[in-house]
């Protein structure tokens, strides 16, 4: 069961790709020359083609990716390789699981280092959101449609991993896809139409300043996936999820909110990273100490 991928530097292509994509390629080597039979992989809903309509899209929606997303690209790298793969070793069971974003409070310190970065800290969300998992604004982009999944639901990996029948791609996320419309009414706050062109502008802009972490390419992703349609996974592997959009969307951003976050480096909560800022402040202003 591969699950590795990396996301930052997502200034260093060449890092992430030597995870992303060589490494990749490594697992799936090494799983055939051990005999492996069963290969589990995780791949994105950002592997595939852009959308063309709100009309939600089955496993056989192109998998070419959005060009100007760096990670979408390393997905369908990855992809391509599995064809190969599975074209020059049917003796192998290969099931690929396209989730659309997965979030969990356990994660939200991780991930809003790694996409917000300094840009947001967490103190103004924890003012906003005041731990409720709600805002009194809320953004809402215009054409910014997507998905979301409960780290909790990721157990279709398992039922891909454990069901002899279970071959090729399934499309795994909740109900209902977020909207433009819907998004405010899911946190409880006013909604703010934004053009997406200055969105991406100012993503663009913090980016090249380093204010930022990410780069307008994930704009392009969010903005052009397609909402995937789940069936499939629900016929063949029972699977169903037990979370629903909204609540997925409220508990992740209570763990932003609150500073929550797993025991571990990857997933540590939000001391972890003011620790960081203020040994930072100490070191420029001259007072020394203050190691991670």
């Amino acid at each position: 069961m591969h699950l590795a991928w990396l996301i930052q530097p997502e200034r260093a292509a060449v890092v992430t790709a030597a995870t992303n994509v060589a490494g990749s390629e490594r697992v799936f080597a090494a799983a055939l020359a051990t005999g492996v039979p069963t290969l589990v992989y995780a791949s994105s809903v950002g592997t595939y083609r852009p959308r063309e309509s709100y009309r939600p899209v089955g496993e056989n929606w192109p998998t070419t990716g959005i060009e100007r997303s760096p990670y979408s690209v390393q997905k369908a790298t990855v992809e391509r390789l599995l064809d190969s793969l599975e074209g020059d070793h049917p003796g192998i069971r290969v099931a690929r699981l396209r989730p659309a974003i997965v979030l969990s409070a356990a994660a939200a310190q991780s991930q809003a280092r790694y996409f917000l970065g300094p840009l947001v800290p967490p103190c103004l969300l924890r003012r906003l959101g005041a731990g409720e998992g709600r805002l009194p604004v809320v953004p809402a982009v215009r054409g910014l449609t997507f998905q979301l999944v409960h780290s909790r639901d990721a157990a279709a990996f398992a039922a891909a991993a454990t069901s002899a029948q279970a071959r090729g791609a399934y499309n795994i996320a909740a109900n209902p896809p977020i909207t433009p419309e819907t998004l405010p009414d899911m946190l409880g706050g006013r909604g703010v139409a934004l053009s997406p062109a200055l969105v991406r502008a100012v993503i663009g802009a913090a980016y090249r300043t380093r204010l930022a972490p990410i780069s307008p390419g994930w704009i392009d992703l969010a903005r052009g996936v397609p909402i995937m349609d789940t069936g499939r996974a629900r016929r063949e592997l029972g699977w169903v999820p037990a979370v629903e959009t909204s609540t997925v969307l409220r508990e992740w951003l209570v763990g932003v909110s609150t500073g929550r976050g797993e025991e571990t480096p990857v997933l540590r909560g939000a001391a972890g990273w003011l620790d960081h800022a203020r040994g930072a402040r100490r070191a420029l202003s001259g007072r020394g100490g203050g190691g991670i």
